[in-house]
């Protein structure tokens, strides 16, 4: 189990997407270019699945390219958010959209072995227990399934870090696990041939405000309990704004860095190991079928 100086706060986080899910698209241009990226690795991989599941599915853009890269499976769309889940389940065409369900990934709700690919861009690192999350995906997997995944490394938003230490000692921006962390976590759930890389995506601003702005329309609030109660005051922003103009680069511009970390792992012919104790789920299961009513 992987110690963390910071949990999340799985509440706030839901209500955070809930309310981002309408304007998510037009903000997350990052997470858009990283499941792009996360669906070319597929070219590569023999693989013909019978049922694909989207962890963490947000508005359901993976789900659609699942379902056209994949035409006989069956695709399901998860996420923790209600709102994100009417938007993804609506994706696809009108006799073919993924089946919806607003449910914790921690602890889903399907039969052991029920897919053959699980398919999570940018979810896993809003998660405190890396052995918990794969234990339950390695568990819902079928023998030689595929799990192919994306998540932030630890020096992702590392200039906005630096600038709130400049301002306060709270914790404002969210802590991500190492690389190799994840890949320890990946073989303690019993999965085979892991293969872990990461790069570096830098995105620009003219103003620091601008990447807090886009930070919120996508729901990537300050989810850690440990995080300051109450509204952020203008002279404590302005310090924070003052404190990134040290990164400003020679073409005026502010960067926002982001460690993206790729990876991937196969479930073995034998069990998983014996699961970490599990914890109520945080919300209902709720399914949404195509084309049925809310």
């Amino acid at each position: 189990m992987t110690d963390r100086r910071y949990h999340i706060d799985k509440s706030r986080l839901r209500r955070a997407f809930d309310a981002a899910a309408r304007a998510y698209d037009q903000a997350a241009v990052l997470q858009h270019e990283v499941r792009a990226r996360l669906l070319e690795r597929l070219d590569y991989i023999k693989l013909e699945p019978s049922r694909v599941l989207d962890a963490g599915t947000g508005t359901g853009r993976a789900s659609d390219a699942l379902l056209k890269r994949y035409r006989s499976a069956q695709v399901v769309a998860l996420d923790l958010a209600y709102g994100m889940v009417q938007i993804a389940r609506r994706k696809g065409r009108w006799l073919r959209r993924p089946l919806g369900v607003n449910a914790d990934i921690e602890a889903l709700p399907f039969a052991d072995g029920s897919f053959d690919l699980v398919f999570s861009n940018l979810t896993l690192q809003w998660l405190d227990e890396p052995d918990r999350v794969f234990a339950e995906l390695r568990r819902v997997l079928a023998p030689h399934g595929l799990l192919m995944f994306t998540t932030f490394g630890p020096d992702t938003l590392r200039e906005l870090r630096t600038a709130w230490q400049a301002a306060d000692a709270g914790a404002h921006v969210n802590e991500f696990l190492d690389m190799h962390d994840v890949g320890d976590a990946l073989v303690r759930a019993g999965f085979a041939d892991p293969v872990m890389d990461m790069e570096m995506i830098t995105v620009t601003y003219e103003r620091a405000r601008q990447l807090m702005r886009d930070l919120k329309a996508i729901g990537a609030a300050n989810a850690m309990r440990e995080r300051q109660r109450g509204l952020t005051g203008r002279a404590r922003l302005q310090a924070v704004e003052a404190a990134y103009e040290a990164f400003r680069t020679p073409e005026e511009l502010l960067p926002a860095t982001y460690e993206v970390v790729y990876g991937h792992a196969w479930a073995p012919d034998a069990p998983p190991p014996t699961r970490p104790k599990g914890r109520p789920l945080e919300i209902p299961v709720k399914v949404y079928r195509p084309g049925g009513e809310d």
